[in-house]
Protein backbone atom coordinates (compact mmCIF):
# COMPACT_ATOMS: atom_id res chain seq x y z
CA UNK A 1 0.00 0.00 0.00
CA UNK A 2 0.86 3.56 -0.95
CA UNK A 3 3.06 5.45 2.09
CA UNK A 4 2.66 9.09 2.39
CA UNK A 5 3.22 10.95 5.44
CA UNK A 6 2.23 14.07 6.08
CA UNK A 7 3.87 15.86 9.30
CA UNK A 8 1.56 16.73 12.05
CA UNK A 9 3.19 19.81 12.97
CA UNK A 10 0.48 22.50 11.95
CA UNK A 11 -2.14 24.89 13.41
CA UNK A 12 -5.87 24.60 12.49
CA UNK A 13 -6.82 28.54 10.84
CA UNK A 14 -3.96 30.46 11.44
CA UNK A 15 -3.15 33.71 9.54
CA UNK A 16 0.51 35.84 9.42
CA UNK A 17 0.84 39.57 9.20
CA UNK A 18 1.40 39.13 5.32
CA UNK A 19 -1.82 37.43 4.85
CA UNK A 20 -4.82 38.54 3.81
CA UNK A 21 -6.24 38.72 7.72
CA UNK A 22 -3.86 41.51 8.59
CA UNK A 23 -5.58 41.19 12.08
CA UNK A 24 -3.79 37.65 13.34
CA UNK A 25 0.18 38.01 14.33
CA UNK A 26 1.12 34.40 13.68
CA UNK A 27 3.94 33.86 11.08
CA UNK A 28 3.88 31.77 8.28
CA UNK A 29 6.91 29.17 8.66
CA UNK A 30 7.46 27.32 5.47
CA UNK A 31 8.46 23.48 5.72
CA UNK A 32 12.24 23.58 6.12
CA UNK A 33 11.50 25.91 10.23
CA UNK A 34 10.19 22.24 11.28
CA UNK A 35 13.06 20.64 11.84
CA UNK A 36 11.86 18.32 14.81
CA UNK A 37 10.22 16.99 12.12
CA UNK A 38 12.84 15.96 9.70
CA UNK A 39 15.70 15.96 11.29
CA UNK A 40 14.94 12.28 12.81
CA UNK A 41 14.41 11.06 9.71
CA UNK A 42 17.29 12.33 8.16
CA UNK A 43 19.54 11.28 10.84
CA UNK A 44 22.29 9.10 10.13
CA UNK A 45 21.58 8.87 6.36
CA UNK A 46 23.38 9.96 3.49
CA UNK A 47 20.87 12.82 1.93
CA UNK A 48 20.79 13.98 -1.82
CA UNK A 49 19.30 17.60 -1.57
CA UNK A 50 17.70 19.04 -4.52
CA UNK A 51 17.28 22.92 -3.56
CA UNK A 52 18.00 26.10 -4.70
CA UNK A 53 19.24 29.83 -3.34
CA UNK A 54 15.43 30.22 -1.83
CA UNK A 55 15.94 27.28 0.84
CA UNK A 56 16.37 29.70 4.02
CA UNK A 57 15.18 29.31 7.26
CA UNK A 58 15.58 32.76 8.77
CA UNK A 59 18.09 34.08 6.38
CA UNK A 60 19.70 31.05 6.46
CA UNK A 61 20.73 28.52 3.83
CA UNK A 62 19.17 24.97 4.39
CA UNK A 63 22.40 23.70 3.52
CA UNK A 64 24.37 25.21 6.28
CA UNK A 65 21.64 24.49 9.27
CA UNK A 66 21.51 20.44 7.86
CA UNK A 67 25.45 20.55 8.03
CA UNK A 68 25.46 22.29 11.55
CA UNK A 69 23.22 19.39 12.43
CA UNK A 70 25.76 16.82 11.64
CA UNK A 71 23.57 15.54 8.37
CA UNK A 72 25.85 14.06 5.64
CA UNK A 73 24.33 16.05 2.62
CA UNK A 74 26.12 13.43 -0.25
CA UNK A 75 25.44 15.46 -3.25
CA UNK A 76 22.87 18.40 -3.96
CA UNK A 77 20.82 18.68 -7.29
CA UNK A 78 19.72 21.87 -8.60
CA UNK A 79 16.62 23.24 -10.89
CA UNK A 80 16.71 26.12 -13.80
CA UNK A 81 19.15 28.79 -12.80
CA UNK A 82 20.81 27.02 -10.66
CA UNK A 83 22.15 26.66 -7.06
CA UNK A 84 22.38 30.41 -6.68
CA UNK A 85 19.77 31.30 -8.92
CA UNK A 86 21.36 33.33 -11.19
CA UNK A 87 21.43 31.64 -14.31
CA UNK A 88 19.58 32.66 -17.35
CA UNK A 89 15.95 31.32 -18.26
CA UNK A 90 16.27 28.12 -20.00
CA UNK A 91 20.31 28.41 -19.98
CA UNK A 92 21.90 24.97 -19.12
CA UNK A 93 23.66 24.53 -15.94
CA UNK A 94 26.94 22.22 -15.42
CA UNK A 95 27.87 20.28 -12.46
CA UNK A 96 30.33 21.44 -10.85
CA UNK A 97 31.80 21.02 -7.02
CA UNK A 98 30.56 23.28 -3.99
CA UNK A 99 33.63 25.77 -3.10
CA UNK A 100 32.39 26.21 -0.06
CA UNK A 101 31.18 23.03 1.51
CA UNK A 102 33.33 20.62 -1.12
CA UNK A 103 29.50 18.73 -2.01
CA UNK A 104 29.30 17.61 -5.37
CA UNK A 105 26.47 19.74 -7.09
CA UNK A 106 24.58 17.70 -10.34
CA UNK A 107 22.88 20.24 -12.33
CA UNK A 108 18.81 19.31 -13.06
CA UNK A 109 18.77 21.36 -15.80
CA UNK A 110 21.02 20.98 -18.38
CA UNK A 111 22.38 17.29 -19.38
CA UNK A 112 19.90 15.74 -18.12
CA UNK A 113 16.89 16.05 -15.97
CA UNK A 114 16.45 13.53 -14.08
CA UNK A 115 18.88 11.82 -11.44
CA UNK A 116 19.94 8.44 -12.62
CA UNK A 117 21.23 5.77 -10.75
CA UNK A 118 25.20 6.34 -10.52
CA UNK A 119 23.86 9.52 -9.24
CA UNK A 120 21.72 8.24 -6.25
CA UNK A 121 23.92 4.77 -5.95
CA UNK A 122 25.27 5.97 -2.50
CA UNK A 123 22.63 7.98 -1.25
CA UNK A 124 19.63 6.95 1.32
CA UNK A 125 16.86 9.41 1.03
CA UNK A 126 15.86 12.02 -0.99
CA UNK A 127 15.07 15.78 0.11
CA UNK A 128 13.57 18.44 -1.46
CA UNK A 129 13.14 22.43 -0.93
CA UNK A 130 12.76 24.95 -3.56
CA UNK A 131 10.05 27.73 -3.56
CA UNK A 132 7.63 27.58 -6.39
CA UNK A 133 5.45 30.17 -7.26
CA UNK A 134 2.31 28.41 -8.20
CA UNK A 135 1.75 28.59 -12.26
CA UNK A 136 1.79 25.86 -14.77
CA UNK A 137 4.65 27.37 -16.99
CA UNK A 138 7.16 27.63 -13.79
CA UNK A 139 9.40 25.18 -14.52
CA UNK A 140 10.40 24.09 -10.50
CA UNK A 141 6.98 21.77 -10.21
CA UNK A 142 8.48 19.44 -13.09
CA UNK A 143 11.80 19.37 -11.53
CA UNK A 144 10.29 18.20 -8.37
CA UNK A 145 8.18 15.75 -10.71
CA UNK A 146 11.78 14.79 -12.05
CA UNK A 147 12.83 14.09 -8.98
CA UNK A 148 9.81 11.79 -7.54
CA UNK A 149 10.04 9.77 -10.89
CA UNK A 150 13.36 9.04 -9.91
CA UNK A 151 13.02 8.39 -6.39
CA UNK A 152 10.51 6.08 -7.32
CA UNK A 153 12.23 4.33 -9.62
CA UNK A 154 15.41 4.01 -7.80
CA UNK A 155 13.36 2.87 -4.56
CA UNK A 156 14.66 5.85 -2.68
CA UNK A 157 12.69 7.19 0.00
CA UNK A 158 12.04 11.10 -0.41
CA UNK A 159 10.89 14.08 2.20
CA UNK A 160 9.51 17.54 0.91
CA UNK A 161 9.92 20.39 3.04
CA UNK A 162 6.69 21.86 1.52
CA UNK A 163 6.59 25.80 1.04
CA UNK A 164 3.60 28.15 0.60
CA UNK A 165 2.38 29.02 -2.71
CA UNK A 166 2.55 33.33 -3.53
CA UNK A 167 -0.23 32.36 -6.21
CA UNK A 168 -2.23 29.94 -4.06
CA UNK A 169 -5.13 32.22 -2.94
CA UNK A 170 -6.98 31.30 -6.49
CA UNK A 171 -7.34 28.82 -9.71
CA UNK A 172 -7.09 29.93 -13.19
CA UNK A 173 -6.71 29.86 -17.04
CA UNK A 174 -7.41 27.49 -19.48
CA UNK A 175 -6.71 23.83 -18.99
CA UNK A 176 -3.19 22.31 -20.55
CA UNK A 177 -4.59 19.58 -23.44
CA UNK A 178 -2.25 16.65 -24.07
CA UNK A 179 -0.93 18.03 -27.93
CA UNK A 180 0.45 21.31 -26.31
CA UNK A 181 2.79 19.28 -23.29
CA UNK A 182 6.04 20.81 -23.34
CA UNK A 183 9.03 22.23 -20.74
CA UNK A 184 6.10 24.73 -19.87
CA UNK A 185 3.43 22.56 -19.45
CA UNK A 186 3.45 18.61 -18.50
CA UNK A 187 -0.02 17.78 -17.34
CA UNK A 188 -3.80 18.99 -17.22
CA UNK A 189 -4.03 21.86 -14.80
CA UNK A 190 -4.75 25.33 -15.72
CA UNK A 191 -2.29 28.49 -15.75
CA UNK A 192 -3.12 29.54 -11.98
CA UNK A 193 -3.73 26.03 -9.74
CA UNK A 194 -3.58 27.49 -6.11
CA UNK A 195 -1.62 24.17 -4.99
CA UNK A 196 1.47 24.26 -2.59
CA UNK A 197 4.71 22.29 -4.17
CA UNK A 198 3.50 19.61 -1.55
CA UNK A 199 0.39 19.25 -2.73
CA UNK A 200 0.80 19.22 -6.07
CA UNK A 201 3.47 16.53 -5.25
CA UNK A 202 0.36 14.51 -3.49
CA UNK A 203 -1.30 15.29 -6.98
CA UNK A 204 1.15 13.89 -9.40
CA UNK A 205 1.58 10.61 -7.68
CA UNK A 206 -2.16 10.28 -7.08
CA UNK A 207 -3.31 11.34 -11.07
CA UNK A 208 -1.04 9.11 -12.25
CA UNK A 209 1.22 11.69 -13.98
CA UNK A 210 4.30 10.13 -12.47
CA UNK A 211 5.84 8.44 -15.59
CA UNK A 212 7.40 5.32 -13.99
CA UNK A 213 8.40 1.80 -15.80
CA UNK A 214 5.34 -1.06 -15.61
CA UNK A 215 8.17 -3.09 -13.77
CA UNK A 216 8.18 -0.63 -11.01
CA UNK A 217 4.65 -0.74 -10.26
CA UNK A 218 4.91 -2.34 -7.21
CA UNK A 219 7.92 -0.08 -5.94
CA UNK A 220 5.60 2.92 -6.58
CA UNK A 221 3.10 1.39 -4.26
CA UNK A 222 5.38 0.32 -1.84
CA UNK A 223 7.29 4.25 -2.02
CA UNK A 224 7.84 6.63 0.76
CA UNK A 225 7.04 10.24 0.67
CA UNK A 226 7.01 12.36 3.52
CA UNK A 227 5.34 15.74 3.27
CA UNK A 228 6.73 18.40 5.94
CA UNK A 229 4.01 21.07 6.11
CA UNK A 230 4.34 24.45 6.22
CA UNK A 231 2.86 26.06 9.76
CA UNK A 232 0.11 29.16 10.36
CA UNK A 233 -0.42 28.56 6.27
CA UNK A 234 -3.96 28.22 4.21
CA UNK A 235 -5.32 29.13 1.23
CA UNK A 236 -6.27 32.32 1.91
CA UNK A 237 -2.87 33.78 3.26
CA UNK A 238 -1.20 36.03 1.14
CA UNK A 239 2.54 34.63 1.22
CA UNK A 240 5.62 37.68 0.93
CA UNK A 241 8.84 35.94 -0.51
CA UNK A 242 12.17 36.65 1.36
CA UNK A 243 13.97 35.25 -1.30
CA UNK A 244 13.48 36.06 -4.84
CA UNK A 245 12.49 32.19 -6.77
CA UNK A 246 14.10 33.30 -10.08
CA UNK A 247 16.44 36.52 -11.12
CA UNK A 248 13.67 37.71 -13.36
CA UNK A 249 10.60 37.43 -10.74
CA UNK A 250 12.90 39.79 -8.24
CA UNK A 251 9.93 41.45 -6.38
CA UNK A 252 6.20 40.46 -5.35
CA UNK A 253 4.67 42.95 -7.80
CA UNK A 254 6.30 40.94 -10.54
CA UNK A 255 5.20 37.62 -9.00
CA UNK A 256 1.66 38.10 -9.07
CA UNK A 257 1.66 39.67 -12.70
CA UNK A 258 3.56 36.72 -13.70
CA UNK A 259 0.75 34.39 -14.03
CA UNK A 260 -0.73 37.08 -16.85
CA UNK A 261 2.46 38.28 -18.38
CA UNK A 262 4.22 35.27 -18.94
CA UNK A 263 1.89 34.91 -21.89
CA UNK A 264 3.88 37.75 -23.62
CA UNK A 265 7.01 35.41 -23.84
CA UNK A 266 4.83 34.59 -27.09
CA UNK A 267 5.06 37.25 -28.17
CA UNK A 268 7.13 39.62 -30.32
CA UNK A 269 6.73 42.43 -27.45
CA UNK A 270 9.49 42.71 -24.27
CA UNK A 271 8.11 41.00 -21.00
CA UNK A 272 10.87 43.15 -19.25
CA UNK A 273 13.66 41.32 -18.81
CA UNK A 274 16.47 43.50 -18.96
CA UNK A 275 15.07 45.11 -16.43
CA UNK A 276 15.21 45.61 -12.76
CA UNK A 277 11.21 44.88 -13.45
CA UNK A 278 10.61 41.90 -15.68
CA UNK A 279 7.06 40.49 -15.90
CA UNK A 280 5.89 44.12 -14.84
CA UNK A 281 7.29 46.34 -17.35
CA UNK A 282 5.83 45.47 -21.46
CA UNK A 283 6.21 47.02 -24.53
CA UNK A 284 7.25 47.39 -27.48
CA UNK A 285 9.11 49.47 -29.94
CA UNK A 286 6.28 49.86 -32.19
CA UNK A 287 3.56 50.61 -29.32
CA UNK A 288 1.74 53.92 -29.97
CA UNK A 289 0.06 56.32 -27.88
CA UNK A 290 2.01 55.23 -24.62
CA UNK A 291 4.12 57.81 -22.70
CA UNK A 292 5.89 55.00 -20.45
CA UNK A 293 8.96 53.51 -22.33
CA UNK A 294 12.04 51.05 -20.75
CA UNK A 295 15.52 50.21 -22.74
CA UNK A 296 15.97 46.55 -21.95
CA UNK A 297 19.92 45.26 -21.85
CA UNK A 298 21.90 42.61 -20.54
CA UNK A 299 22.02 41.54 -16.92
CA UNK A 300 22.54 38.84 -14.19
CA UNK A 301 19.83 36.24 -14.92
CA UNK A 302 18.41 37.79 -18.31
CA UNK A 303 22.03 38.03 -20.79
CA UNK A 304 19.81 38.06 -23.46
CA UNK A 305 16.46 38.33 -24.81
CA UNK A 306 13.96 40.04 -26.69
CA UNK A 307 14.54 43.98 -28.15
CA UNK A 308 17.45 44.40 -26.12
CA UNK A 309 18.84 48.55 -26.78
CA UNK A 310 15.83 48.92 -28.70
CA UNK A 311 13.46 51.63 -26.32
CA UNK A 312 9.70 49.84 -25.92
CA UNK A 313 6.50 51.74 -25.29
CA UNK A 314 3.88 49.80 -23.38
CA UNK A 315 2.79 49.50 -19.44
CA UNK A 316 4.27 50.21 -16.39
CA UNK A 317 2.51 47.47 -14.30
CA UNK A 318 4.59 48.64 -10.94
CA UNK A 319 1.92 51.46 -11.06
CA UNK A 320 -0.64 48.63 -10.96
CA UNK A 321 -2.43 46.68 -8.75
CA UNK A 322 -2.86 42.87 -10.10
CA UNK A 323 -6.51 41.35 -9.81
CA UNK A 324 -6.19 39.64 -6.54
CA UNK A 325 -7.90 36.22 -8.22
CA UNK A 326 -7.66 35.89 -11.50
CA UNK A 327 -5.02 36.23 -14.47
CA UNK A 328 -5.66 39.93 -16.43
CA UNK A 329 -7.10 39.08 -19.37
CA UNK A 330 -8.35 42.25 -20.27
CA UNK A 331 -4.96 43.83 -20.38
CA UNK A 332 -3.87 40.73 -22.84
CA UNK A 333 -6.72 41.73 -24.56
CA UNK A 334 -5.34 45.39 -24.47
CA UNK A 335 -1.84 45.08 -25.99
CA UNK A 336 -3.13 42.64 -28.36
CA UNK A 337 -5.24 45.28 -29.39
CA UNK A 338 -2.72 48.13 -28.68
CA UNK A 339 -0.30 46.69 -31.53
CA UNK A 340 -0.38 47.47 -35.22
CA UNK A 341 0.91 44.88 -37.22
CA UNK A 342 -1.70 42.65 -35.73
CA UNK A 343 -0.62 39.00 -37.91
CA UNK A 344 3.04 39.49 -36.39
CA UNK A 345 1.96 39.86 -33.01
CA UNK A 346 2.95 36.23 -31.99
CA UNK A 347 6.14 34.84 -32.22
CA UNK A 348 6.47 32.87 -35.75
CA UNK A 349 7.58 29.40 -35.14
CA UNK A 350 9.72 27.37 -37.88
CA UNK A 351 6.71 25.30 -39.06
CA UNK A 352 3.30 27.04 -38.97
CA UNK A 353 1.26 24.59 -36.48
CA UNK A 354 -0.38 25.51 -33.67
CA UNK A 355 1.59 23.13 -31.30
CA UNK A 356 4.75 24.80 -32.26
CA UNK A 357 4.00 28.20 -31.43
CA UNK A 358 5.24 28.83 -27.89
CA UNK A 359 2.32 31.26 -27.00
CA UNK A 360 -0.11 28.30 -27.40
CA UNK A 361 2.17 26.33 -25.00
CA UNK A 362 2.19 28.96 -22.28
CA UNK A 363 -1.90 29.02 -22.87
CA UNK A 364 -2.31 25.40 -22.69
CA UNK A 365 -3.82 25.56 -26.34
CA UNK A 366 -4.62 26.91 -29.53
CA UNK A 367 -8.07 28.45 -28.33
CA UNK A 368 -6.77 31.80 -27.12
CA UNK A 369 -5.01 32.82 -29.68
CA UNK A 370 -7.65 32.87 -32.34
CA UNK A 371 -9.99 34.39 -29.47
CA UNK A 372 -7.87 37.04 -29.23
CA UNK A 373 -7.34 37.46 -33.13
CA UNK A 374 -10.79 37.48 -33.55
CA UNK A 375 -11.79 39.96 -30.90
CA UNK A 376 -13.86 37.53 -28.28
CA UNK A 377 -14.83 38.99 -25.00
CA UNK A 378 -13.01 38.54 -21.60
CA UNK A 379 -16.39 37.34 -20.15
CA UNK A 380 -16.46 34.89 -23.58
CA UNK A 381 -13.20 33.74 -23.19
CA UNK A 382 -13.27 33.04 -19.53
CA UNK A 383 -16.94 31.29 -19.99
CA UNK A 384 -14.93 28.61 -22.46
CA UNK A 385 -12.74 28.11 -19.24
CA UNK A 386 -15.29 27.37 -16.45
CA UNK A 387 -16.07 23.43 -17.64
CA UNK A 388 -12.47 22.54 -17.33
CA UNK A 389 -11.87 24.58 -14.10
CA UNK A 390 -14.70 23.20 -12.03
CA UNK A 391 -13.45 19.68 -13.15
CA UNK A 392 -9.73 20.50 -12.07
CA UNK A 393 -10.85 22.23 -8.60
CA UNK A 394 -12.91 18.97 -7.52
CA UNK A 395 -9.91 17.21 -8.36
CA UNK A 396 -7.60 19.36 -6.58
CA UNK A 397 -9.90 19.28 -3.33
CA UNK A 398 -9.04 15.84 -2.95
CA UNK A 399 -4.93 16.68 -2.46
CA UNK A 400 -4.97 20.22 -0.51
CA UNK A 401 -3.47 20.26 2.99
CA UNK A 402 -4.54 23.46 4.00
CA UNK A 403 -7.76 25.02 4.64
CA UNK A 404 -9.04 26.28 1.28
CA UNK A 405 -10.01 29.69 -0.51
CA UNK A 406 -14.00 28.44 -1.41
Amino acid sequence: MKKIVVSLFTCAILFCTNTIHAQSKKQILPGAYQTSEYFPILKNKRVALFTNQTATINGKHLIDTLKAAGITIQKIFTPEHGLRGTADAGEKVSDEIDPKTGIKIVSLYGKKNTPDASDLADVDLMLFDVQDVGTRFYTYIYSLQYYMESAIANNKPMVILDRPNPNGHYVDGAILEAPFTSGVGRNPMPAVYGMTIGEYAQMAYGENWLKVDSAKATQKKNWSLTIIRNKNYDHRSMYILDVAPSPNLANMNSIYWYATTCLVEGTVMSEGRGTEHAFAYIGHPSIPNHTFSFTPAPRVGAMSSKLYGQKCYGWDLTKLSPPKNKIDLGLIIEMYKSFPQKDSFFLRPKTDIPTAYFFNKLAGNAILMEQLKAGVSEAEIRKSWQPGLTKFKATRKKYLLYKDFE
